[in-house]
C-alpha cells in the first residue's frame, strides 16, 4: 500500500538514509543526538582539563618557588657544587706585589686562611682551607712574618709559606690599639729579646723623651724589621720615634702630644676606622660642653680588664676610682690607654663636624655604630644593641 510523503520520510531516515535539509538555521545547529547524552560527558572533559591546569601550574610555581628559596639560602654551596658562580681561586699567573702576612703561635690551616685573605693573597677567605682539605696536605707553618703576593692561587700561597726565604728574620708586627702588656710578648717571641729586657726599657719614659706616666701610646703599632743584635731599648726607640714621625704628619703642635694621643687611644678602642672622625667629634663635643665622656675602654683599661674579651664594661670597673676612668672623672684620662694608628691620631686632630653626644656599637660583630645627638636617641640605639646581645649570646656583650 503506498505511504504518504511524511511516513516515508519518517522510514528513510530509521532505515539509515539521509536525512531531509534543514529548513532553517536553527535547524542547522540542531544537536543529532538528545543533548542529554552528550553535555555531562563535555562538561566532565573541560573541568577535568581546568583541574589537570591547575596542577600543573601550582607543580611549576612550586618549583619556581623551591629554586628561588634554595638559591637564596644555599645559593653559595649550589653554585660551588655545580660549578656554577665566580671561581673561588685566582687564576694563575696573576700574583702582583708583596703584602706581608703574620701568622701566630698555635695558627692552624682556618685561621692561616682568613689571614692570607684578610692580606689580599687569596681570593676568598675559606680557598686555602679548602684546597688543604681537599688535597689532603699535612699543614704545618711556623709563626712568624712572611712576605707573598697578591691574587696568589691556594696552592701558590702554600708553596710561599713552605719556602723559608719568604719567612721574615727579626720581624714584628705589632696591632692597632694594643697596649704595652699585650705588646712586648709578641716582640719578645718574634725577635727573640727576654721578655724582662723589654719591660725594663719601658719604665723610664723619659729616657725616650716622653713627658708622660708611663710609655703607653707611644709604642707605634706597625711592623719592624730589626737587626739580629738590636736591643730592648733599642727596639722601644724605633717604636717611639715612630709615633712621633706620625704626630708631626698629622700637624700635633709640640707640647701636645699626650693629649691628642689620650684621645688618639680611646678613638682606636672605641671605633671603627670608618668612624674614627665622628668619634672624634662625640669626644670634642662632649669636652667642650662639660660633660664627663663615659668611655667603656677608659674604665675597662684603668680597672685592667681591657683585655679581658668582652664589649660590655662589668660594673666594678665602671665605678671603680682611678685616673683613667671616664665615668668617674671629667675630662680626659691621664693618658693614652693604648697605641692608637696613624688613622685615630688624625681624627683625634681633625673631627669631622657633626652634633653628636653619644653613639653605640649596635653590632659588635660587624662594627656598626649608631650616632646619636639626643639621650633618647641613644637610648634607642641601646635597645638595638641589647637586641644583638640577645640574639647572640655567646659574642662577648
Amino acid at each position: 500500500m503506498p505511504t504518504s510523503g511524511a511516513e516515508s520520510a519518517s522510514l528513510a531516515t530509521e532505515r539509515g538514509q539521509a536525512k531531509p535539509a534543514p529548513s532553517t538555521l536553527d535547524d542547522l545547529f540542531q544537536p543529532e543526538h538528545d543533548e542529554s547524552h552528550r553535555a555531562p560527558r563535555k562538561k566532565k572533559r573541560r573541568t577535568g582539563c581546568l583541574v589537570a591546569l591547575i596542577i600543573i601550574l601550582v607543580l611549576i610555581g612550586g618549583a619556581v618557588y623551591g629554586g628561588f628559596w634554595a638559591m637564596s639560602n644555599y645559593g653559595d654551596k649550589i653554585n660551588e657544587v655545580m660549578g656554577w658562580g665566580e671561581p673561588t681561586d685566582w687564576e694563575p699567573g696573576l700574583a702582583t706585589g708583596e703584602v706581608t702576612v703574620t701568622i701566630r703561635e698555635g695558627d692552624t690551616g682556618g685561621p692561616v686562611s682568613t689571614a692570607l685573605f684578610e692580606a689580599g693573597v687569596t681570593k676568598t677567605e675559606d680557598v686555602f682551607y679548602d684546597y688543604l682539605v681537599d688535597e689532603n696536605v699535612d699543614f704545618t707553618v711556623y709563626p712568624g712574618l712572611y712576605t707573598l703576593q697578591e691574587k696568589m692561587t691556594a696552592a701558590a700561597a702554600l708553596e710561599a709559606l713552605n719556602d723559608p726565604a719568604n719567612k721574615l728574620e727579626n720581624t714584628v708586627a705589632t696591632v692597632e690599639g694594643g697596649t704595652i702588656e699585650s705588646s712586648l710578648p709578641l716582640i719578645s717571641e718574634a725577635i727573640g729579646i727576654p721578655i724582662e729586657d723589654l719591660q725594663a726599657a719601658v719604665k723610664d719614659p723619659s729616657a725616650y723623651g716622653v713627658t708622660a706616666a708611663t710609655l703607653e701610646g707611644w709604642l707605634f703599632p706597625a711592623t719592624y724589621t730589626f737587626d739580629p743584635e738590636v736591643t730592648a731599648t733599642q727596639v722601644i726607640q724605633r717604636m717611639v720615634d715612630r709615633t712621633r714621625q706620625s704626630l708631626a704628619e698629622a700637624g700635633v703642635p709640640a707640647g701636645d702630644e699626650n693629649r691628642v694621643l689620650t684621645i688618639a687611644s680611646i678613638i682606636e678602642r672605641e671605633g671603627r676606622t670608618g668612624d674614627f672622625a665622628k668619634v672624634s667629634r662625640v669626644i670634642q663635643n662632649r669636652l667642650d660642653d662639660g660633660m664627663m665622656l663615659q668611655m667603656d675602654s677608659t674604665a675597662q683599661y684603668g680597672y685592667g680588664e681591657l683585655h679581658a674579651g668582652v664589649v660590655s664594661t662589668s660594673e666594678e670597673a665602671q665605678f671603680d676610682e682611678n685616673a683613667y676612668n671616664t665615668y668617674v672623672i671629667e675630662g680626659l684620662p691621664i693618658g693614652p690607654i693604648a697605641n692608637p694608628s696613624h688613622a685615630a691620631i688624625d681624627a683625634a686632630m681633625h673631627p669631622v663636624d657633626g652634633p653628636w653626644f653619644y653613639f653605640v656599637t649596635i653590632n659588635p660583630q660587624s662594627g656598626e655604630t649608631v650616632f646619636s645627638t639626643t639621650y633618647a636617641e641613644h637610648q634607642a640605639g641601646i635597645e638595638v644593641w641589647h637586641e644583638w646581645c640577645r640574639a647572640n649570646p655567646d659574642q662577648g656583650c
